[in-house]
C-alpha cells in the first residue's frame, strides 16, 4: 500500500538499550533522565530566564545585555545591548581564573612533532597577531580568510581575529585555488593568512603557491600573511606578502580585546549547495559562545583532567565549535593533530589516545567505518583504557558501526553521545547526556535544552510517532545563524519559507515511543519507490550490517514503473568481492527490512566520493547511477576527484 501523505516509512528496527552505568552518572553535570527534563522543561517554559541566567554565569560582558531575546519572523536577537568578545571569554577570562599556565592545546604534527600550549602562551600570541593584523588596517567587521594546516597557529588566528572583532572564514586546506578566490571574492576579503605548507599523508600540501594562484583572482585581498610551517623556499611578493613570525615578533602581547556587540558577526564559513555556489552561514557572538560553551559541558560532561580530542578540522564548524570556542572558553585541555588518521599506519589515532592519555574521542562515523575496514588488530596494538567518553559527529551513525565503537574503542565501558547538529545550529543540538540518558545504537537521542523540534510531513502536518518527516526547529536557540553572508533571500528561501515559523534543517528525522529522535538522511535523500518513501540511511544501515560490509551509499535513479529503483555502492572490508555476495546482499537486505528495499543495483567501489569532511556526496553518485554524462552538482568539497573517475569507468 503506497504512502501519499509526504511521510517516510520506518523500516529499521532497533531494540537494545544501554544505560549510563552508575559509577558514571554519580560523577556526571547531569545524573538523570529528571534532572535532564528539569532542564529541558525550564528552558522551555521561561526560555528568557534559563538563557539569561546562564549568559551572565558563562560569558564576561564588557557591557551588560537589555534583553534576553527578540524574535520577528525569521529575524532573532539574543542578548539586546550586551557587549562580549569571544578571544576575551576563551583566553582572558582564563588566564584570570589561575589558568594561565594550565595547558590549553598537545598538538601533534603528522610527521611526530609535539608541542604544548598554554593558556598564557596561547593569549600572548594572539594578542600579538591581532594588534598586526590591527597595524595592517584590519578593523572590526573586515573579513580575513585563512587557509592553515591544523597547528596551533590555525587556532591563534581564529582567535586573533576575534579579539579585533574581524570576521574569520576559515577555508579548509585543501580546497583548490578557485575555491579560495570563489570565497574571499563572496566574503570581500581584506587579507589572508596561510602557511607555507602542511602535511598530509606524508606528502606536503602547497598551501601558499595555492593562495598565490587564488589571489590572482581575489581583488580585494590585500595582504597574505605566511606562517613558517615547512621551511624551504617560498616565494614572497614584495608590499603583500608578510611573514608570520616577523610580525608576532613586533606585536604586543597584552593588546586589549574590542568589545563587541552581541549580535555582531563572529564568522562566516562556507558550506556547499547541492547547486550553485556555496553559502556563507553567518554566526554571530554571544549567543553562539554561550551555546558552545554549555552545550560542551553539558554534551562531553568535562572535567578537569580530562583531555579531549576532537578530530575535525577547523575548516569545518565541528573544529570551530568543539576545538577552539567551546572547549577554551571552558578552560579544557585539548588534543589537536595535523595529519591523515592512516599515516604512516591505519594505527595512528589509537597511537596518539595511548600516548597523551586522551579521555573523550568525538570523530565522524565515516572515520569510524574507516577504522573497521582496516581491522581491528590496528587497534589490539595500544592501551585505549584512558578513554572514558566517545561521541560521534558528521552524520548519522549506522547501529553496527555504533556497536564496533562501543566494544571495540570503548571496551564496552565508555557512553557514546551520538551528536546531531549542523553549521546552520552553530553548536549540538541532540545528542544523549552521558550521565543521562540511555542510548540506543543510531539515535541521537533527545533535544538539549532550549531545542523543540518538529516534524512534518510534505503537507506540512505533524507526523505520527515512528513515521519520517521533515525536521524542523520551533523555537530559537542561542547558537542558531543569523543569514547567508550577503544573501538574505537565499537565507529566507532556504530555512524559513517552506515551514513558516520554523527553521527548516534539511534533514529527514523520526520520533519513537520514547521520544528518541533518529536522523534519515537528507531530506532529498529519500527513495521513492512505488509511493513508498525510504530513507537512504536505513537501507545503508542494512547493508553495513553485513559482516562483509564496510561502507555504503544508497541513491534513486530513475525507474519507468517503480518510479524510482534502490542503486547502492558498496565498499567490501579487505578482500575483493565475491560475484555471489551481490545476491546475498540483496537477501540479507530483504531479511533486515523488506522486499521493498532490496537493491536493484548494487556497485562495488574501492571508495566513495565524500567531502573533505567525511559526508559521502550522495547527489554525485545519483547522477552516476541515473547515467547522467555530466556532473551539474557543486563539486568545490569533493576530497578526491579520481572516485569519480573510476565509478564512470565501472559505470560503462
Amino acid at each position: 500500500m503506497s504512502d501519499n501523505s509526504g511521510q517516510i516509512a520506518n523500516v529499521m528496527q532497533e531494540r537494545r538499550v544501554f544505560p549510563p552505568s552508575q559509577e558514571f552518572s554519580s560523577q556526571a553535570r547531569v545524573r538523570s533522565l529528571d534532572e535532564y527534563r528539569a532542564l529541558y522543561d525550564a528552558a522551555r517554559r521561561d526560555p528568557d530566564g534559563f538563557w539569561g541566567k546562564l549568559a551572565v554565569g558563562q560569558l564576561h560582558w564588557f557591557r551588560p545585555f537589555t534583553s534576553v531575546l527578540q524574535r520577528s519572523g525569521h529575524r532573532v536577537t539574543w542578548f539586546d545591548g550586551g557587549q562580549t568578545n569571544l578571544s576575551f571569554n576563551c583566553l582572558d577570562a582564563q588566564v584570570a581564573a589561575g589558568r594561565g599556565e594550565r595547558t590549553a592545546l598537545i598538538w601533534e604534527g603528522e610527521p611526530g612533532e609535539q608541542r604544548t600550549v598554554t593558556y598564557r602562551q596561547l593569549y600572548e600570541d594572539v594578542c600579538r597577531l591581532a594588534s598586526a593584523l590591527q597595524r595592517l588596517g584590519v578593523q572590526t567587521g573586515d573579513v580575513v580568510s585563512i587557509y592553515m594546516p591544523m597547528t596551533p597557529e590555525l587556532v591563534v588566528a581564529m582567535l586573533a581575529c576575534a579579539r579585533i572583532g574581524a570576521v574569520h572564514s576559515v577555508i579548509f586546506g585543501g580546497f583548490s585555488s578557485e575555491a579560495i578566490a570563489d570565497r574571499n571574492n563572496d566574503a570581500q576579503a581584506k587579507l589572508i593568512i596561510t602557511a607555507d605548507g602542511g602535511w598530509r599523508r606524508g606528502q606536503i600540501l602547497p598551501l601558499k603557491q595555492t593562495v598565490d594562484a587564488a589571489l590572482e583572482k581575489s581583488p580585494s585581498v590585500q595582504h597574505c600573511v605566511v606562517f613558517r610551517r615547512i621551511g624551504g623556499e617560498c616565494p614572497m611578493r614584495s608590499g603583500r606578502d608578510l611573514w608570520w613570525h616577523d610580525l608576532l615578533a613586533a606585536g604586543d602581547p597584552n593588546f586589549p580585546a574590542v568589545p563587541l556587540d552581541s549580535e555582531a558577526t563572529s564568522f562566516i564559513l562556507y558550506t556547499s549547495g547541492s547547486t550553485g555556489k556555496p553559502k556563507g552561514i553567518r554566526h554571530t557572538t554571544a549567543g553562539y559562545n554561550l551555546w558552545v560553551k554549555q552545550t560542551f559541558q553539558w554534551v562531553f560532561d568535562y572535567r578537569e583532567d580530562d583531555l579531549f580530542w576532537c578530530t575535525a578540522d577547523c575548516g569545518w564548524i565541528t573544529g570551530h565549535s568543539y576545538i577552539v570556542y567551546g572547549p577554551l572558553s571552558n578552560g579544557a585541555r585539548v588534543m589537536m593533530y595535523e595529519g591523515a588518521p592512516n599515516f604512516p599506519a591505519e594505527d595512528r589515532f589509537w597511537s596518539i589516545i595511548a600516548r597523551h592519555r586522551v579521555t573523550i574521542l568525538y570523530t565522524a562515523p565515516t572515520a569510524i567505518r574507516a577504522f573497521i575496514k582496516w581491522g581491528d588488530h590496528h587497534v589490539a596494538k595500544h592501551d585505549l583504557g584512558s578513554l572514558r567518553l566517545l561521541g560521534t559527529v558528521g552524520e548519522g551513525i549506522n547501529p553496527e558501526a555504533w556497536m564496533w565503537y562501543h566494544r571495540t574503542i570503548g571496551g564496552e565501558r565508555c557512553p557514546i553521545v551520538d551528536t546531531w547538529w549542523q553549521t546552520e545550529t552553530g553548536g549540538i543540538m541532540m545528542s544523549p547526556l552521558p550521565g543521562a540518558t540511555p542510548t540506543k545504537p543510531g539515535s541521537c537521542t533527545l533535544p538539549l535544552p532550549g531545542v523543540v523540534p518538529v516534524i512534518v510531513n510534505q503537507s506540512l502536518q505533524p507526523v505520527a510517532t515512528n513515521q519520517g518527516g521533515m525536521l524542523c526547529i520551533g523555537e530559537p536557540w542561542p547558537g542558531m545563524l543569523r543569514g547567508i553572508w550577503g544573501d538574505e533571500q537565499r537565507f529566507v528561501e532556504q530555512y524559513w519559507t517552506k515551514v513558516p515559523g520554523h527553521y527548516l534543517t534539511g534533514d529527514n528525522a523520526r520520533c519513537d515511543e520514547d521520544g528518541y529522535y533518529w536522523i534519515m538522511g537528507r531530506i532529498d535523500d529519500v527513495i521513492n519507490v512505488a509511493g513508498h518513501r525510504l530513507s537512504t540511511i536505513e537501507i545503508e544501515s542494512a547493508l553495513v550490517s553485513h559482516p562483509q560490509v564496510a561502507e555504503a551509499a544508497a541513491v534513486g535513479r530513475p525507474d519507468e514503473i517503480k518510479g524510482q529503483a534502490i542503486a547502492v555502492f558498496v565498499t567490501v572490508k579487505n578482500t575483493p568481492p565475491d560475484p555471489r555476495l551481490k545476491d546475498e546482499l540483496r537477501q540479507h537486505v530483504r531479511r533486515e527490512i523488506g522486499a521493498l528495499a532490496a537493491p536493484d543495483d548494487i556497485r562495488f567501489t574501492q571508495a566513495l566520493p565524500k567531502t573533505r569532511s567525511g559526508k559521502i556526496m550522495r547527489r554525485l553518485l545519483r547522477d552516476i547511477a541515473s547515467g547522467r554524462e555530466s556532473i551539474s552538482q557543486d563539486t568545490s568539497t569533493l576530497e578526491d576527484y579520481s572516485i569519480l573517475a573510476r565509478l564512470r569507468d565501472d559505470d560503462e
